[in-house]
């Protein structure tokens, strides 16, 4: 899995981790926060999702 970060301004983060299938790249989740670290609820999520469609 990998991560696309962009800053939003006003100490807003806006994410979305994704992998690569075999047909190209698959967006699991995508969420705005306010801190540098990947709460681990959001990373276990797109590891679900990951899981659901490989």
């Amino acid at each position: 899995m990998w991560e696309v970060r962009s800053d939003l301004g006003s100490n807003r983060i806006a994410r979305v981790i994704f992998c690569i299938g075999h047909d190209g790249m698959i967006l699991l989740h995508g969420f705005i926060k306010k801190t540098q670290k990947t709460p681990q609820a959001d990373i276990d999520l797109a590891l679900k999702r990951k899981r659901e469609v490989m």
